[in-house]
């Protein structure tokens, strides 16, 4: 004789089975549906959250029908509403900059005992080779910084330094598609600020959100793919200027086309426009290419105004160096970038030409040479955007792909030693938009040469920034050929919370 179990009815061996009353009788679907928001659910709810498995929403995926800039709101509570990033290619010398090593300095010469990947290796050397510079505690944080820095030393205590960075590979290439597009060596993903135009838009739409300031002496390495939009439209590339005066060409219409005239012109050229994109919707290029007239258009005003650095005070332009043949070219874009975030830009990266930090040989004068010629602008940015009120919610980053070994890449006689490639431990640092300010996190070890403490990935970097944006990057989902993407690509990433406000 089989036995059927009944929701609806009392538990066996209850009161009610004995034939004995009591005073309230519910069945187990009642106490169910009086007490779904109950102590069970929410006992269940910190399961499933110490489990990693309570759903979260994701981003809407991209409709390309829907091509457009207009600025959205994040998720969460954001802090950081535009970033600048001063990428330094080449890989910058932290041991003789950021991240003092007085054993490297003491065994200076001396054979060193741990494994070296070198990426030179017909000029290889075990010998450490100590820093030919001091290192002294700057601002009330006491942070040590080279005697190369004169003036990122001044604003120590604004800037988050982090010695622990990390990227496993000593590829300029490889890492700095690593930073740039999520994942080591591969071309082809969008930029950190194609993700964070994608999910949030542009605060101006009189100027492109994404700007691009090249040295006038040419792209860095890697060209054009430091600033690709990937698989994402054309609409999220970063838009390049020139790096000579004038900085964007044919702002003005010809004499004969100017005023109504234009205005007649232009009115055409986008009906004819929206007529073929209803013929062909979902065209992405189609799309951003109407997007880049309307904008270009609303340009011949506002760029013009935002690029004119005549406007600032001689203050500002010694500030930034502008009286110095030295400073003066990058000076002039760190205060343009300070202008175009200040017009709500979103995004501004300035690069140097080639690779300048890249000292292979000469460490004794070539390290010093792009020191003085980027430090003073540098910190300039991080000055004025404070005495602005705009530091709190833009986010400053210099650093470059990798670091340098503590080991001589030798070249005969001493003055010509120069320093190999290192991406196992290196530093950046950050200021602004809820970096924690004067403060260093992480640590490499005693040489310099692996990162010890603190590990910071470029995924973590990215994880990072876009938490300070208001965004989730595991929850940043664009569909390409029919597949999530995140700007990860799923590789473990964290938010690195120590270093926020």
């Amino acid at each position: 004789m089989s036995t059927r179990y009944n929701e609806d009815s009392p538990p066996l061996g209850s009161a009610a089975q004995h034939g004995q009353s009591r005073p309230a009788e519910i069945s187990r679907r009642s106490f169910l549906q009086h007490n779904a928001m109950g102590l069970g659910t929410v006992a269940l709810a910190c399961l499933l959250r110490e489990e990693q498995l309570l759903a979260k929403p994701k981003v809407i995926a991209f409709d390309p029908s829907q091509v457009n800039l207009k600025p959205k709101s994040p998720p969460s509570k954001a802090t950081a509403s535009a970033m600048i990033s001063l990428f330094q290619h080449g890989g910058p010398s932290h041991m003789d900059l950021t991240d003092p090593k007085p054993e490297l300095s003491k065994r200076h010469n001396q054979e060193y005992s741990g494994d070296v990947a070198y990426s030179f290796i017909n000029e290889a050397s075990k010998k450490l080779l100590g820093s030919q510079w001091k290192f002294s505690p700057r601002g009330e944080c006491g942070t040590q910084f080279s005697e190369l820095l004169p003036h990122i030393s001044e604003v120590a205590d604004d800037i988050c330094l982090l010695r622990g960075m990390h990227t496993g590979a000593n590829g300029h290439e490889v890492s700095i598609r690593y930073f740039h597009g999520g994942i080591p060596g591969v071309l082809g993903r969008p930029h950190l600020a194609s993700w964070l135009l994608y999910a949030l838009g542009s605060e101006s739409q009189d100027l492109p959100s994404y700007l691009v300031l090249t040295d006038p002496g040419g792209h860095p390495v890697d060209g054009v793919n430091n600033w690709s939009n990937g698989f994402m439209p054309p609409l999220f590339q970063g838009t390049v200027l020139r790096p000579v005066e004038p900085r964007i060409l044919n702002l003005d219409p010809p004499p004969h086309l100017q005023g109504t005239l234009q205005q007649q012109n232009l009115a055409l050229l986008d009906q004819l426009n929206r007529k073929h994109l209803a013929q062909h919707a979902g065209e992405a290029d189609l799309n951003a290419r109407i997007a880049s007239y309307e904008l270009a258009a609303r340009m011949q005003t506002a760029a013009r105004e935002a690029l004119d650095v005549s406007r600032e005070t001689a203050a500002t332009h010694r500030l930034y160096g502008l009286d110095d043949p030295a400073t003066k070219e990058y000076g002039t874009r760190c205060l343009i970038a300070r202008r175009l975030v200040e017009r709500g830009v979103r995004f501004v990266q300035l690069f140097l030409n080639g690779q300048p930090w890249d000292n292979h040989s000469s460490i004794k004068t070539t390290l010093p040479a792009v020191c003085k010629r980027t430090d003073q602008p540098a910190a300039a940015l991080v000055k004025d955007l404070k005495q602005r009120g705009m530091l709190d919610s833009t986010i400053v980053h210099w650093g470059g792909e990798i670091g340098r070994l503590p080991v001589t890449q030798d070249h005969g006689a001493s003055e010509k030693a120069g320093r190999d490639h290192n991406g196992q431990g290196f530093s950046i640092w950050l200021a602004g938009g809820g970096f924690q300010p004067g403060m260093s996190y992480g640590a490499t070890d005693e040489f310099g040469h692996r990162a010890v403490d603190g590990i910071v990935t470029p995924n973590d970097f990215q994880a990072t920034i876009m938490h300070l944006f208001g965004l989730d990057q595991s929850q940043l989902v664009y569909v390409h050929n029919g597949q999530e993407q995140i700007i990860t690509n799923g590789r473990s990433s964290r938010v690195v919370k120590e270093i926020l406000q």
